[in-house]
């Protein structure tokens, strides 16, 4: 936080600083306390298990997966899949959406899959989702709305299931899973994805969703290593595909 310093105008009246840092005083709460608590409890924690473990954290990171969930707060990758920090590269967002105008999530991307060479791609969403449950109703919610209707896209592609299903939880649910489908396929159809492929096989893309009431993950069998379940339409520099179109 920046503060100007105090100054004294040419009629040497002393100026008050736009932010008078003696008048900050900090918001003393249970919870917020035993953040920073919790904070030195698990650097005290970790060094007496690795004298050296902050020191090798801080030389870098070599993650094989990126993660792409829910910013639920139930759902954290690492805990989620018990490994440790510097094992996953995280993305967050509501209901785990990948879509082409999203700047943030493409250059996550694009740094995972072509700096760091993440060897999978996990799309994880799950089940009870808020932002699934809010794109299923008809009510306005704000600027998220916005957001909420690349979800509703999903619904009107799969209205034909989800129409025939009538009990709520079990439909917010499908559309839970459908909409981790339409996720992983966006992933397949950008551009950083498929120039990678061109250049390695050993990069995978999967579909995952969590049940929070056993803590267990669902595993879709949408995975992917290429471009061949993609449309021609989709496929870059596909000349070939094209070309038999006609």
């Amino acid at each position: 936080m920046l503060v100007k310093e105090n100054k004294v105008n040419n009629n040497n009246n002393y100026i008050k600083p736009a932010i008078d840092v003696k008048q900050l005083k900090p918001v003393a709460t249970d919870n917020y306390s035993s953040l920073l608590k919790g904070n030195s409890d698990w650097v005290e924690r970790k060094l007496k298990e690795d004298a050296d473990y902050f020191n090798k954290l801080a030389a870098g990171q070599s993650p094989e997966v990126l993660w792409i969930g829910c910013s639920d707060s139930r759902v954290p990758a690492n805990v989620v899949t018990g490994t440790q920090p510097g094992e996953i590269f995280v993305h967050r967002n509501i209901a785990n959406v990948c879509v082409h105008s999203d700047m943030n999530m493409l250059s996550v991307l694009d740094y995972a899959v072509n700096v760091l060479k993440v060897k999978h791609v996990i799309v994880a969403g799950h089940y009870g989702c808020g932002g699934v449950a809010a794109a299923l109703s008809n009510k306005q919610f704000g600027l998220i709305d916005n957001w909420l209707r690349n979800i509703k896209d999903v619904y009107r592609l799969h209205s034909h299931e989800l129409d025939r299903i009538s009990d709520k939880t079990t439909k917010l649910n499908r559309l839970v899973e459908l909409n981790v489908m339409e996720q992983v396929y966006n992933l397949c159809k950008t551009s950083i994805i498929q120039n990678a492929w061109k250049q390695r096989t050993d990069l995978q893309l999967h579909g995952w969703v969590i049940d929070l009431a056993t803590g267990l993950v669902k595993d879709l069998k949408v995975s992917s290593d290429g471009p061949d379940n993609l449309g021609y339409v989709y496929e870059l520099d596909s000349v070939e595909a094209v070309a038999a179109a006609h």
